[in-house]
């Protein structure tokens, strides 16, 4: 057997009501500009949303306007999204709660995740959202996953509960150590002092 290897999220598709309550949260709260729309080509009673989430990839809704939103939590059964994590930079997340607090949008407040900070709430249709924000930058080469997997190993070996910012600094320096070289002998930390 063979594996069937991925390369990234194409896309994510979920189930909408109106139009327009697609279009106002995704857009107009979130900021992902509209880039097309298209028939479901399986439902001809659906339309298909396509928003771009700041990467060039995909989120889509089914829209229906014989729907109408329902003001509850989408389900969190075995096998059930429980949310869905988008990236925001540091200057957006800071303005988060407030931007959320203008619209009486009820969230989680900022949760610290140790490599991260998030800030949760429910789109209109009660998918729980969650916006995050690295509280690193990975070294030029490398992704935020190739930090976080150093940062665990990290972590583990010191017997950490989660990974912290302790551990994404010395995975940094770690990551950087292996990949770049240097004419010194010696690399280890000094005080010139």
């Amino acid at each position: 057997m063979q594996k069937l290897q991925s390369q990234g999220v194409h896309h994510i598709t979920l189930v909408g009501a109106g139009r327009q309550t697609s279009i106002d949260f995704w857009e107009g709260v979130l900021g992902m500009p509209f880039i097309f729309e298209q028939p479901n080509l399986d439902k001809a009673s659906e339309s298909h949303l396509y928003f771009d989430p700041g990467d060039g990839r995909l989120i889509t809704v089914f829209t229906d306007e014989s729907r109408t939103p329902e003001k509850r939590r989408t389900p969190t059964d075995i096998g059930c999204v429980h949310h869905i994590a988008f990236a925001v930079s540091r200057v957006t997340f800071l303005q988060a709660v407030a931007r959320l607090d203008e619209r009486a949008v009820k969230h989680s407040g900022v949760k610290d995740r140790g490599f991260m900070d998030s800030i949760y709430f429910e789109d209109p249709l009660g998918l729980l959202i969650e916006l995050a924000s690295y509280r690193f930058e990975p070294p030029a080469g490398f992704s935020h996953a190739d930090v976080l997997m150093q940062a665990h190993k990290v972590r583990v070996a010191r017997g950490d509960y989660n990974i912290a910012e302790v551990h994404l600094a010395d995975a940094i320096q770690a990551l950087v150590e292996r990949s770049r070289a240097t004419l010194s002998d010696d690399r280890a930390p000094k005080n010139p002092y």
